[in-house]
């Protein structure tokens, strides 16, 4: 496969691109700053939520493989705060840099992949659709990365282009092991299982697959905050029956 992974230099586009490397893939990665992943075919610099250098990025990724076979849109920003101190930069990052270079990367890459068929799969997150405290701005723009999934999977069905996005929960292994406790599965969710998801939408094996945001987050978005808060409830899960 021919690859254009955006947002290649963070843990998750880190791991995606890994993957489908070692499955035989070219990836052209695309960041702000170089990744520095051997993984990477090419290792390109481009800040895409500019629509010219979003255009420049994908021509040049396309240029490099020889075509475009799946776009990966993996770029986010998460700033924290409550809505009455988020401030208008935050609130603009936050939907720049996770709908906007979404929108325009796939806008540039889709000429391309109606030609020859293929498949976008976007990075989402539990919070388009599960609130968490403080997070307005991501909230928003990860509900418009659920949206915009849908919309692209109808309009482009017709031509060939299967459009799905994955939606982690916490990534962050021993970082976050006070969070471990609210995941069904008793963790939080490793960057390669999130990687492993986004090569099964991108692959063959679901070719009947299209405008699904598919979670991957351990039983979260299942499971009742009760279950956790109360600890009776808790102990029941983590007891033996």
């Amino acid at each position: 496969m021919r690859v254009v992974l955006v947002g290649a230099s963070n843990p998750i586009g880190a791991a995606i691109a890994e993957r489908f490397a070692a499955g035989g893939g070219s990836v052209v990665g695309v960041s702000l700053e170089p990744a520095g992943n051997a993984a990477l075919t090419a290792d390109l610099t481009a800040d895409c939520t500019d629509p010219e250098q979003a255009q420049a990025a994908v021509d040049e990724a396309a240029q490099l493989l020889g075509g475009i076979d799946v776009l990966v849109p993996a770029a986010g920003v998460m700033p924290v705060a409550p809505a009455h101190r988020t401030t208008d930069e935050q609130w603009y990052r936050a939907i720049s840099g996770c709908l906007d270079t979404f929108f325009l990367t796939a806008r540039a890459a889709l000429p391309r992949l109606v030609d020859g068929g293929g498949a976008i799969v976007a990075i989402s997150s539990v919070n388009g659709f599960l609130a968490a405290p403080w997070l307005p701005g991501y909230a928003a723009a990860k509900g418009g990365v659920d949206g915009l999934v849908r919309q692209l999977a109808l309009d482009y069905a017709r031509s060939g282009v299967r459009v799905n996005a994955v939606a982690p929960g916490l990534v962050g292994g021993e970082k976050y092991a006070d969070a471990a406790a609210g995941y069904p599965i008793g963790r939080t969710i490793r960057a390669d299982e999130v990687a492993a998801a986004v090569e099964f939408l991108a692959g063959p094996a679901a070719s009947a697959i299209t405008g699904v945001v598919l979670p991957v987050d351990g039983g979260l978005s299942i499971a009742s905050p009760a279950a956790f808060a109360r600890a009776d409830l808790r102990a029941r899960l983590e007891g033996d029956g």
